[in-house]
C-alpha cells in the first residue's frame, strides 16, 4: 500500500497557492516532458483565468519519491471561505502560505482559525522570499502574533517553517545556510509533519462528500475522503444526511482516482484516499456515503452563515427575451437550486412573488460570479441590490453582520479612507506603517457600509490601495448609513441613443451609455451630477436646415462613457432601482418603468 498524505494549501488571495501546486505538479513528474502545461492549471473555470482568482476548491494528486500526495487548492477570497471550510474535514495537515511583503491578511486569519479549530498543525510557508520588497523577519513575527491571539495550542504555535518562491520552483529550510534548488523539502516536510491518515481500513466503507461536481455522461460527481474500508467498483452503497436520514441506495457505477490534474479511473480505493465517486442522484455535499449497514453518519463541519441576500427575478424590461435563451421563472429555479446544492453557502429562497428568489451569500464578488456564470450560460435576470441578512437575539434586539476591514493605501490617502469609512459607521482599531511610504488600516464596519465602497476606495487612492474584508460577527444595528449622494439620469423613451443628444446630456453628468446604445422609457443611462433623479431625451436628433457649418458635425465627441463590472454595477442601484442581465449586456433600471407610478409610489412613501 502507497502512502498517503492529504494536506490543503491555503492562504489569502494572491499570496501564490496556485503558482506553487504548478511547480509541485512539474517537479513531481507528473507532466510529460513535452506536455505544453498552461499557467495557474488548477484554475481551470473560465472565470477563474479572467480573474486570476480561485473560485472553486479543487483536488490534486502527485507521487514523489513513493508517496501519494493528495494537495486540495483553496479559495483566498473571504467571499469563497464556504469552499476552505468543506476541504479542510477531508484533509490532515495544512500549508499556510503568506506573502513575505504583505504579511498574514484577514483571509489568512479566517482560513487558519478554521484549521486550527480543527486541531490541525499547520507548515507556514513563507512565499516569494525573492521580492525586492520582502520583509520576511517582520512577517515571520506577526504569523507567530496570529497563531497566539487565534489560541493555538503550544504544539501548534510550533510550527515548521519554509522559505520558497513558488513562481522560481524551490523551497529551503534555512534561507541563510540552504541553496534554492527545488521542491524537495516541501514534500520531505509534508511527509514527516503531516500524520497518514487516521483511518479504519477493515471497517465498513464509509466516505464523506466535500465537494459536488457534474459530469456530462456521469452526471452528479462526489469527492471526498473515505474514513474506513473500501470501495469498489459497483458495491451496492446508500448515503445519509448529517442526523442519519437515508437519502438514497445505489451503487459506485464509477471510482476515480486523481493523478495531476486528471481523474483517472480505478477498480477499488483503500481507506484514507481521496477519491471521485459516481452513480448517486439526489446525495450533496456533507452527506454520507456507506455501506448498506451503516446508520452512524461522519461528522460534518458547520458552515458559516450567508450574510448578504439579493433577489434574482424573471427579466421583465421592454427587450427581456432579446437576447438570451433562458428567460422563464421555471428555469431561473432550477438554476439556482441546483448552486445551491453544490454550494453550501449560498441559499435560496422562494419569495412571495413566484417569479422572483432570494439568493443568499457571503458577498457582492460571490453572489457577482453565480450571475456572471448564469448570464455566460443564457439566462436572463433582473437583479436587486444586495441587503445584509439582520437577526434578533434573545433579548430582541437587532443585530447586523460587521466585516474586518484591512487596507493598505499611501499615506497621502489614508485621511480620505479613514473619513469615507467613519461616514460609514466604521471604527478604526489599528493603524501602522507597512513599509515603502505606505499604511496599514484596520477597521470594524457593518457589512451594509462595504456595499459599494469597493469603486469608490479604488478611486480615492489612485487604483493603488489594497482592500481585505473578513467577517467579525453580528452586533447591534448601527442605524441608517447614507446611500448614493448623486441621482440617476433617466431616459425617457425608447430607441436609439443619438450622439447628438447626448453630447447635449453630458454638462448634466457622467453617462454610461453612447451612441447607438438602445434604450428604454425608465432605463438608467447617466449619473446625475446633483442629488435628484432627471428625466432626459436620449433620442433627440439635430434639427435639420439648409445651412451647414464646416466641420461642426465632426467635432461633436462624447467623453467616453463609464463602464462599471457586473459587481460593481449592483451594489451602486439603490432599493428602486434594478440590474438588468442578459448574455450580451448590463443594464440599469428602475424597478418601475413608468414616470406616473414612480411618483404615486414617491407620494405613498410620503
Amino acid at each position: 500500500m502507497t502512502e498517503i498524505r492529504n494536506i490543503a494549501i491555503i492562504a489569502h488571495v494572491d499570496h501564490g497557492k496556485t503558482t506553487l501546486i504548478d511547480a509541485l505538479l512539474k517537479q513531481s513528474g507528473t507532466y510529460r516532458d513535452n506536455q505544453v502545461i498552461t499557467e495557474r492549471v488548477m484554475d481551470s473555470n473560465d472565470l477563474e483565468k479572467e480573474r486570476g482568482i480561485t473560485i472553486l476548491a479543487k483536488c490534486t494528486s502527485m507521487t514523489f519519491h513513493g508517496v501519494k500526495y493528495n494537495i486540495v487548492d483553496t479559495p483566498g477570497h473571504a467571499d469563497f471561505g464556504g469552499e476552505v471550510e468543506r476541504v479542510l474535514s477531508m484533509v490532515d495537515g495544512v500549508a499556510l502560505l503568506v506573502d513575505a511583503s504583505e504579511g498574514p491578511l484577514p483571509q489568512t486569519k479566517f482560513v487558519l482559525s478554521k484549521a486550527l479549530a480543527l486541531g490541525l498543525h499547520p507548515i507556514v510557508i513563507i512565499n516569494k522570499v525573492d521580492r525586492s520588497d520582502a520583509r520576511i523577519d517582520e512577517v515571520h513575527e506577526e504569523i507567530f502574533d496570529l497563531f497566539m491571539g487565534l489560541g493555538a495550542t503550544d504544539k501548534q504555535q510550533d510550527f515548521p517553517m519554509l522559505y520558497a518562491s513558488g513562481r522560481s520552483g524551490w523551497a529551503v529550510l534555512n534561507l541563510e545556510k540552504d541553496a534554492p534548488v527545488d521542491l524537495t523539502p516541501f514534500f520531505d516536510l509534508v511527509k514527516s509533519h503531516v500524520p497518514a491518515p487516521n483511518v479504519d481500513k477493515n471497517g465498513p466503507f464509509t466516505m464523506l462528500a466535500t465537494l459536488l461536481d457534474s459530469d456530462l455522461y456521469l452526471g452528479r460527481v462526489l469527492i471526498g475522503k473515505i474514513y474506513s474500508g473500501t470501495a469498489r467498483l459497483n458495491i451496492p452503497v446508500k448515503s445519509i444526511d448529517f442526523e442519519g436520514s437515508i437519502k438514497e441506495q445505489g451503487r459506485l457505477t464509477k471510482l476515480f482516482t486523481f493523478s495531476g490534474i486528471d481523474r483517472v479511473a480505478i477498480e477499488e480505493a483503500e481507506a484514507g484516499d481521496i477519491i471521485a465517486v459516481a452513480g448517486l442522484t439526489n446525495t450533496s455535499v456533507s452527506d454520507t456515503i456507506c455501506a448498506l449497514d451503516v446508520t452512524i453518519p461522519l461528522p460534518s463541519t458547520p458552515i458559516d452563515p450567508p450574510t448578504m441576500a439579493i433577489t434574482i427575478s424573471v427579466n421583465d424590461s421592454p427587450f427581456g427575451g432579446t437576447e438570451g435563451t433562458k428567460v422563464t421563472s421555471r428555469m431561473i429555479r432550477d438554476r439556482l437550486l441546483k448552486e445551491a446544492e453544490s454550494n453550501v453557502a449560498i441559499t435560496v429562497t422562494e419569495t412571495d412573488d413566484k417569479d422572483a428568489f432570494e439568493v443568499g451569500g457571503r458577498g457582492e464578488l460571490q453572489l457577482g460570479v453565480l450571475i456572471e456564470t448564469m448570464r455566460r450560460e443564457g439566462f436572463e435576470v433582473s437583479v436587486s441590490r444586495p441587503r445584509v441578512l439582520m437577526k434578533k437575539d434573545e433579548n430582541g434586539t437587532l443585530l447586523e453582520p460587521f466585516e474586518e476591514v484591512l487596507l493598505d493605501v499611501d499615506e497621502e490617502f489614508s485621511g480620505v479612507v479613514v473619513e469615507k469609512l467613519s461616514l460609514r459607521k466604521g471604527e478604526m482599531t489599528d493603524m501602522r506603517p507597512s513599509g515603502g511610504g505606505k499604511v496599514r488600516l484596520t477597521f470594524v464596519i457593518p457589512a451594509r457600509g462595504l456595499i459599494g465602497y469597493q469603486s469608490e476606495f479604488r478611486n480615492a487612492t489612485r487604483g493603488t490601495g489594497v482592500l481585505s474584508r473578513l467577517f467579525h460577527g453580528f452586533f447591534p444595528f448601527k442605524g441608517d448609513i447614507p446611500g448614493r449622494t448623486r441621482g440617476v439620469l433617466i431616459s425617457n423613451a425608447q430607441g436609439e441613443a443619438v450622439t447628438y443628444a447626448l453630447w447635449n446630456l453630458e454638462e448634466r453628468g457622467t453617462l454610461f451609455v453612447t451612441g447607438g446604445t438602445k434604450v428604454y422609457e425608465g432605463m438608467i443611462i447617466g449619473e446625475n451630477a446633483r442629488e435628484n433623479d432627471l428625466e432626459v431625451n436620449a433620442l433627440k436628433s439635430k434639427q435639420l436646415t439648409n445651412f451647414r457649418a464646416a466641420g461642426k458635425d465632426e467635432a461633436m465627441r462624447l467623453t467616453p462613457p463609464r463602464i462599471m463590472t457586473l459587481e460593481e454595477v449592483i451594489s451602486y442601484i439603490e432599493d428602486d432601482e434594478l440590474v438588468e442581465v442578459t448574455p450580451k449586456n448590463i443594464r440599469l433600471r428602475k424597478k418601475l418603468l413608468d414616470p406616473n407610478d414612480r411618483k404615486r409610489a414617491d407620494r405613498s412613501k410620503k
